[in-house]
Protein backbone atom coordinates (compact mmCIF):
# COMPACT_ATOMS: atom_id res chain seq x y z
CA UNK A 1 0.00 0.00 0.00
CA UNK A 2 1.35 3.43 -0.92
CA UNK A 3 1.75 6.01 1.82
CA UNK A 4 -0.33 8.98 0.70
CA UNK A 5 0.37 11.04 3.79
CA UNK A 6 2.47 14.19 3.78
CA UNK A 7 4.02 15.40 7.02
CA UNK A 8 5.45 18.67 8.32
CA UNK A 9 8.66 19.00 10.28
CA UNK A 10 8.56 21.12 13.44
CA UNK A 11 10.65 23.80 11.68
CA UNK A 12 8.26 23.91 8.71
CA UNK A 13 5.18 24.11 10.93
CA UNK A 14 6.68 26.99 12.91
CA UNK A 15 7.64 28.93 9.76
CA UNK A 16 4.30 28.32 8.01
CA UNK A 17 2.39 29.52 11.08
CA UNK A 18 4.52 32.69 11.17
CA UNK A 19 4.11 33.44 7.45
CA UNK A 20 0.36 32.77 7.34
CA UNK A 21 -0.18 34.69 10.58
CA UNK A 22 1.45 37.78 9.06
CA UNK A 23 -0.80 37.77 5.96
CA UNK A 24 -4.31 39.14 6.49
CA UNK A 25 -7.03 36.91 5.07
CA UNK A 26 -4.77 33.92 4.47
CA UNK A 27 -5.21 30.70 6.41
CA UNK A 28 -2.83 28.14 4.86
CA UNK A 29 0.16 27.43 2.67
CA UNK A 30 -0.73 25.72 -0.62
CA UNK A 31 1.88 23.34 -2.03
CA UNK A 32 1.43 22.03 -5.55
CA UNK A 33 3.40 20.17 -8.20
CA UNK A 34 3.71 21.59 -11.71
CA UNK A 35 5.36 20.40 -14.87
CA UNK A 36 8.65 22.16 -15.58
CA UNK A 37 11.84 22.92 -13.77
CA UNK A 38 15.25 21.54 -14.65
CA UNK A 39 14.31 18.01 -13.52
CA UNK A 40 10.78 17.67 -14.95
CA UNK A 41 8.49 18.74 -12.08
CA UNK A 42 8.66 21.66 -9.68
CA UNK A 43 7.05 22.60 -6.39
CA UNK A 44 4.97 25.74 -6.13
CA UNK A 45 4.21 27.51 -2.84
CA UNK A 46 1.32 29.99 -2.44
CA UNK A 47 -0.71 31.41 0.41
CA UNK A 48 -4.38 30.44 0.36
CA UNK A 49 -7.48 31.73 2.06
CA UNK A 50 -9.51 28.49 1.89
CA UNK A 51 -9.34 24.86 0.85
CA UNK A 52 -10.71 23.56 -2.45
CA UNK A 53 -12.98 20.51 -2.60
CA UNK A 54 -10.17 18.15 -3.67
CA UNK A 55 -7.54 19.40 -1.20
CA UNK A 56 -6.08 17.33 1.56
CA UNK A 57 -5.22 19.31 4.66
CA UNK A 58 -2.01 18.68 6.58
CA UNK A 59 -1.96 20.29 10.02
CA UNK A 60 0.65 20.50 12.74
CA UNK A 61 0.47 22.85 15.71
CA UNK A 62 -0.79 26.17 14.26
CA UNK A 63 0.25 25.42 10.66
CA UNK A 64 -2.01 24.29 7.84
CA UNK A 65 -0.90 23.08 4.39
CA UNK A 66 -3.25 22.44 1.47
CA UNK A 67 -2.33 19.95 -1.28
CA UNK A 68 -4.59 19.22 -4.25
CA UNK A 69 -5.32 15.57 -5.07
CA UNK A 70 -3.28 15.60 -8.31
CA UNK A 71 -0.17 16.99 -6.57
CA UNK A 72 -0.61 14.45 -3.78
CA UNK A 73 0.04 11.66 -6.31
CA UNK A 74 3.59 13.03 -6.75
CA UNK A 75 4.13 13.98 -3.10
CA UNK A 76 2.87 10.85 -1.31
CA UNK A 77 5.03 9.99 1.68
CA UNK A 78 6.91 13.30 1.59
CA UNK A 79 7.98 15.53 4.45
CA UNK A 80 7.89 19.31 4.12
CA UNK A 81 10.81 20.86 5.98
CA UNK A 82 12.14 24.39 6.48
CA UNK A 83 15.90 24.86 6.30
CA UNK A 84 17.81 27.90 7.52
CA UNK A 85 21.54 27.63 6.76
CA UNK A 86 24.42 29.52 5.16
CA UNK A 87 22.83 29.11 1.72
CA UNK A 88 19.63 30.82 2.87
CA UNK A 89 16.16 29.96 4.07
CA UNK A 90 13.81 27.71 2.11
CA UNK A 91 11.12 25.09 2.29
CA UNK A 92 12.40 21.71 1.15
CA UNK A 93 10.35 18.66 0.34
CA UNK A 94 11.91 15.32 1.17
CA UNK A 95 10.17 13.23 -1.47
CA UNK A 96 10.79 9.44 -1.44
CA UNK A 97 9.27 9.21 -4.96
CA UNK A 98 11.84 11.51 -6.57
CA UNK A 99 14.62 9.68 -8.40
CA UNK A 100 16.49 12.87 -9.28
CA UNK A 101 16.39 16.49 -8.22
CA UNK A 102 18.14 19.70 -9.12
CA UNK A 103 20.80 21.29 -6.97
CA UNK A 104 18.47 23.92 -5.53
CA UNK A 105 15.89 21.29 -4.49
CA UNK A 106 12.90 22.95 -6.15
CA UNK A 107 12.49 20.52 -9.04
CA UNK A 108 12.52 16.73 -9.29
CA UNK A 109 11.78 13.77 -11.53
CA UNK A 110 9.94 10.51 -10.90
Amino acid sequence: MTDTSVTLSDAAAKRIAAIVGAEAGKSALRVSVEGGGCSGFSYKFDLADSAADDDIIVEKNDAKVLIDSLSLVYMAGSEIDFVDNLLGQSFQIKNPNAVASCGCGTSFSI
